[in-house]
């Protein structure tokens, strides 16, 4: 009996970046050795956009170092070379897409690729349809499938000649019953044949409808090149005489088997930025505007060796400034020509963003050391500020190979669970549980799987389900590696030629519009009655999206959706018309309304004229065939988005008055203004699911009660509906509403999208400040990182508290001209789906309230300069907290403080206001002629 063969010990690890192609040969027993178990490595730039070609040379390479490809047990690589196919928007690498919805009575008018570039939209855009299906947020099905319907959606297929297709059902990533997608894969794959991928998008991404359809849509158009790579990958492997395992790096750093990832390609598209983690590349562009200079995000990429100026290009890159202070590689007097000035603004630049992306990362203010690794630590300053110490270890330059070498294996639950009689503690152990046996079933050694992340998110307005969401990591199996190495395929296989293509330019060049914000103007006409009338263009959509998120406070959920429906109905010539409150008729009929429900809902069922089909019904029973203008429920979040949907001339053709009933988010029905200061004006009212089913209020003995009665009904419907108000005056919105809140939402919209074009997003609160009336009005709370986030669910609201602490060193790209209220130390806000109060508890102990509601507090994304809602509160995020002073609407009325505020809560806070209130200017007022 012969012996057996002695289990292969070594890895080769191989990473393809833009500028350089790295590859190491590692044997993992040996990582405690003065080499870290590193047996040979490779570094060569990337020369050409056949990474294939570039891989074989530098696992070639390696090999020939060390003649040991018998020892070989996996090859794991980690490219970009998926992802580049759909930056360059190359049409020989990309198939049109056929996307069939699985829904009766949402989604549609958001349909898909709405959320893509156009130019991408119109290379990938073969065919939509829809058909029965679908689910609820409790699991329950919307619709059952009709095979007929699917049936004819494959004739207009095949018609097509599409040989790609995506399956996208609402809530598909909780069906663990009815398995809608996968059974309609089964009819279309039975009927269109095998030739035709098909794939489902829960096997693609987990809640979320948009995001997961446009991932699916990726994956399937790139699936038949993937194929032909992951082949192209496996013959190369054969003329280097590697019989072995071949692995893929995934987005998150993990790794996945090739077979897998030929069928999952989306999985990997960011592998190669995750092997490096983050930092600079030597071929980012240096571009200089005034006295201050910027690094990248563009490069030259694979081409730095012609484009770079040391090597006689004439392109401005960050290994030029290296090169320049003294680096020895390449001709240094071909930079020569670099003014002093230039060196030190770049290199200062370059300090500062690296010193913003090591604190972030940090999980102490204390300085702590820092490795640098990878090809761009090169050009890295020997000395930052809050690090200890600069580290600049072996193959450093090939760090990028090492980190796909060494990749571990994840496993990943993302559900809605069902309580029930389980505790929170019991459902999160299921989950770990299953995180874990996905992790193995991957590939992950059991003995080594750890649960590195858990989350838990309760579901407003939905009784019995909570969102848990855990992630498990593990070493790659040795036994895994053996069972899934697989002999190569013996047939001859076209290798696709990875030459760019000369595509045309609308479709191979990425839209990028700037705007000069101090030359732009809104469109401001008269109407027939003479009055000034606002004409919203996509421009000032995109600006009311971002502005009503920040005045969300937290709360009102993402506006997207109703935004990519607005910006649909103007590109296809409808019109959408705001009016100053002063353009009323004594006597006119204004409705108003909006969403009420959970966001988690809305993310699914996208929106569906909910709103549209309770003012309907609300009109029918007043017996109103029209109104003369509509008025939103309130400003913060999706919401203010709402009456733009109600006014456009695809819709009811009214005016759109600038104002609302909160001046920010609202908690409850009641807690408006209007029932502040005019109670009784709530019903008749109704509420419409959209899919059939509308209740009517008519009577009530106090204005709290009818917000309760009509959650309890919202969640008997589906835990979203659409909200039509009783009619009100024009008398009540003059003295009662909070006016010009849509004017607000543009300015302060607009500060982060010039914040954005300019690269300025950490001066962004301090903009807005300016926007909303100076610092009398506004203020900066605090600035720092989240270190904490607790969520509960009570009552159909979200309550909890994030814990922010600002850091040792500063986490911006420059100093602030504008103080913080509270600087060190920690500020707690706690919400009750919109942010109560800021509380700030010092170095030694002192606790101050420095903020309450009905003030406004927003939590602002520091690297972004967007708003974050309660949705978006995540551990390690830097955040600039912002005060603004409420509306006068709340603290002229003693009722005021039961706006969701502490004493309401049973907090015993004195409340003192930021500072003085100024009223919004009016965007009509100021640019009408």
């Amino acid at each position: 009996m012969g012996s057996l063969a002695p289990p292969r010990r070594l890895r080769i690890g191989v990473d393809v970046g833009g500028t350089n192609t790295d590859a190491v040969v590692l044997d993992l027993s040996e990582a405690h050795q003065p080499h870290r178990g590193v047996l040979a490595s490779h570094k060569a730039p990337t020369t050409s956009p056949n990474v294939t070609d570039g891989i074989e040379a530098a696992v070639g390479s390696v090999l020939a170092q060390t003649n040991c490809a018998e020892e070989v047990s996996c090859l794991i690589i980690g490219t970009t070379h998926f992802l580049n196919a759909v930056v360059e928007h190359d049409s020989r690498r990309l198939a049109k897409v056929a996307v069939i919805r699985l829904s009766k009575s949402f989604t549609k008018d958001i349909p898909p690729f709405s959320d893509f570039p156009p130019s991408l939209a119109k290379l990938l855009n073969g065919y939509h349809g829809y058909v029965d299906g679908g689910l609820h947020i409790d699991g329950a099905q919307e619709a059952p499938i009709q095979e007929e319907q699917i049936l004819r959606q494959c004739d207009e297929i095949e018609k097509l000649g599409l040989k790609a297709v995506v399956i996208s059902g609402v809530f598909s990533p909780i069906d663990r019953h009815f398995h809608q997608e996968k059974r309609v894969r089964d009819i279309m794959q039975k009927r269109l044949g095998p030739d035709v991928d098909i794939v489902c998008s829960s096997d693609v991404s987990n809640i979320g409808l948009l995001e997961r359809e446009n991932a699916s849509i990726l994956n399937a158009s790139i699936l038949k090149f993937a194929r032909r790579t992951i082949k192209g990958f496996r013959q190369a492997m054969k003329r280097l005489g590697l019989d072995c395992s071949l692995f893929i790096s995934q987005n998150d750093g993990t790794v996945i088997d090739a077979a897998a990832a030929a069928e999952l390609p989306i999985k990997t598209f960011s592998s190669g930025p995750t092997n490096s983690m983050r930092g600079l590349g030597g071929g980012s562009l240096i571009r200089q505007n005034g006295t201050e200079y910027s690094v990248g995000p563009d490069s030259v990429g694979y081409l730095l060796t012609s484009k770079a100026k040391i090597f006689g290009g004439d392109v401005l890159t960050a290994t030029d400034i290296a090169v320049a202070s003294g680096l020895d590689i390449g001709d240094r007097s071909k930079v020569s020509d670099i003014s002093s000035e230039m060196v030190t603004g770049a290199r200062q630049r370059m300090k500062k963003m690296l010193e913003r992306v090591i604190d972030r990362l940090k999980l102490t203010p204390a300085p702590l050391p820092v490795i640098l690794v990878g090809g761009g630590s090169i050009i890295c300053p020997s000395e930052l500020d809050g690090v200890s110490e600069v580290i600049v270890p072996r193959f450093h330059s090939v760090a990028n190979a090492v980190g796909a070498g060494i990749s571990r294996v994840c496993g990943t639950v993302d559900a809605i669970c069902e309580t029930g009689d389980k505790t929170l503690a019991d459902l999160i152990e299921n989950a770990k549980a299953e995180a874990i046996e996905k992790a193995v079933t991957a590939g992950a050694d059991a003995r080594t799987v750890r649960i590195v992340e858990v989350d838990s998110l309760p579901i407003p307005y939905v009784t019995g389900q909570i969102r848990i969401i855990v992630k498990a990591v593990g070493d790659l199996s040795i036994d895994f590696v053996s069972r899934s190495q697989k002999s190569l395929d013996e047939e001859e296989t076209e290798i696709l030629s990875l030459e760019m293509a000369k595509n045309d330019a609308s479709d191979s060049v990425a839209e990028t519009t700037r705007v000069d914000f101090d030359s732009y103007r809104p469109l401001i006409v008269k109407n027939k009655q003479g009055n000034p009338e606002w004409l919203v263009s996509q421009t000032d959509l995109a600006w009311l999206r971002d502005g009503c998120y920040i005045l969300g406070c937290a709360g009102g959920g993402s506006p997207k959706a109703e935004y990519l429906k607005l910006r649909d109905q103007l590109r296809a010539g409808h019109t959408v018309r705001i009016i100053d409150s002063s353009s009323l008729g004594e006597k006119d009929l204004i409705y108003w309304g909006g969403m009420m429900g959970s966001p988690a809902v809305s993310i699914e069922r996208l929106n569906s004229g909910e709103c549209n089909q309770a003012f309907a019904d609300l009109m029918e029973l007043l017996g109103h065939e029209s109104f003369d203008a509509v008025m939103g429920l309130e400003i913060g979040g999706a919401n203010g988005l709402e009456p733009l949907l109600l006014g456009t001339s695809a819709a009811f053709d009214r005016p759109v008055i600038d104002g609302d009933w909160m001046g920010r988010a609202y908690p409850t029905y009641w807690q408006t203004t209007l029932a502040v200061h005019a109670p009784g004006q709530l019903t008749p009212c109704a509420i419409a699911s959209g899919d059939g089913k509308t209740i009517i209020m008519t009577k009530y003995p106090d204005d709290e009660i009818v917000d309760r009665a009509l959650r309890a009904s919202c969640s008997e419907m589906g835990s979203r509906v659409g909200m039509a108000a009783k009619p009100t005056s024009t008398h009540h919105v003059r003295n009662f509403g909070v006016l010009n809140t849509l004017s607000l939402a543009w300015r302060v919209g607009r500060c982060v999208a010039r914040a954005q074009q300019e690269n300025k997003t950490h001066t962004v609160a301090e903009q807005i400040i300016e926007a909303v009336g100076g610092p009398s009005t506004a203020r900066i709370l605090f600035r720092g990182k989240i270190v904490g986030v607790e969520r509960r669910l009570f009552k159909g609201h979200s309550y909890g508290e994030i814990c922010i602490k600002q850091t040792l060193q500063e986490e911006e790209e420059s100093q602030h001209d504008t103080p913080a209220v509270a600087e060190g130390g920690t500020l707690m806000i706690p919400f009750k789906n919109e942010n109560i109060y800021a509380k700030h508890i010092a170095e030694d102990g002192g606790e101050k309230y420095i903020a309450t509601v009905p003030d406004l507090i927003s939590v602002i994304d520091s690297q972004t300069g967007l708003a974050l809602g309660v949705p978006e509160f995540r551990y390690g995020l830097l955040v600039t907290v912002l005060g603004i002073t409420c509306s006068p609407r709340w603290t002229e009325t003693p009722r005021g403080l039961e706006y969701g505020g502490p004493v309401a809560f049973g907090y015993d806070i004195e409340y003192k206001p930021l500072g003085k209130y100024v009223e919004p200017k009016s965007v009509i007022a100021e640019y009408a002629v």
